[in-house]
């Protein structure tokens, strides 16, 4: 299974502001590839979302959203504070790695994502990493 460097997430109050200043100084694009099919269900996650790249790697900055996490039943919330993801090409062999390392993870499916397998879980010191599998 091999993992590549696909977003990093940054939850933030301010989507227009940390959208312009990543456009504006950081003189990052709008994503116009490989975007989330987000599904906007106020149950799972509604909040904005802008979706910047370097022409490698996206930027995605997120609406923060404590509550998500308690909505969806899951341990992990990735947008409270943010997260680093990782694609990969067999979540199910991911899934096992993890188990085998004694690593507890939080499984999203597609319930946020349209056509994004996720899990998500924690480092040893509490950042958030995503790993995803494109399905369908």
């Amino acid at each position: 299974m091999k993992l590549t460097l696909h977003h990093i997430n940054l939850s933030t109050e301010k989507v227009e502001e940390m959208d312009a200043f990543y456009r504006d100084v950081m003189r990052l694009d709008e994503a116009k590839d490989d975007l989330p099919g987000l599904r906007g269900d106020a149950d799972v996650y509604a909040g904005d979302v802008a979706f910047l790249e370097d022409g490698r790697t996206h930027i995605h900055v997120a609406r923060k959203d404590v509550m998500a996490g308690f909505r969806t039943a899951q341990i992990v919330n990735p947008v409270e504070k943010g997260h680093i993801a990782y694609r990969c090409d067999d979540i199910e062999a991911f899934k096992a790695h993890l188990k085998e390392k004694g690593v507890p993870y939080s499984d999203w499916g597609e319930s946020a994502v349209k056509g994004w397998h996720q899990i998500y879980f924690y480092d040893p010191d509490g950042n958030v990493i995503e790993v995803h599998q494109v399905v369908g």
